[in-house]
């Protein structure tokens, strides 16, 4: 039920644009796990025998711990990424407001 109520709820941000596609990818993900362990109640057990772990909610929470660690390390790459983009926007503007500023400076010289 849980799984079903968060595929429900991402597909809806993704349609009101309130999650962008490439975001809803990880929480679709998630719901879909979710629902096929809901559905496929001896899929843990299966999983830990064949992986060789004896409590399958053990296997359970190394998954998610891993889920959350290369979901964070994503993240990183992103706002590492939109950071760069953001100090080449600030350089962009600080140059055209030097460039306008010249311009009126120069303007204001011929009148």
């Amino acid at each position: 039920m849980i799984g079903l109520a968060l595929l429900l709820a991402v597909v809806r941000l993704v349609r009101r644009g309130r999650l962008r596609e490439e975001y809803a990818f990880v929480w679709l993900l998630a719901a879909g796990a979710l629902l096929a362990l809901a559905i496929w109640r001896n899929g843990l057990d299966l999983a830990a025998k064949w992986l060789g772990v004896y409590y399958p909610p053990a296997l359970l929470l190394l998954a998610v711990i891993l889920a959350v660690f290369l979901v964070s390390l994503y993240f990183s790459v992103v706002i590492s990424r939109q950071r760069e983009q953001i100090e080449r926007l600030v350089e962009e503007i600080a140059l055209l407001d030097a460039e306008m500023r010249a311009r009126r400076e120069a303007e204001s010289k011929q009148s």
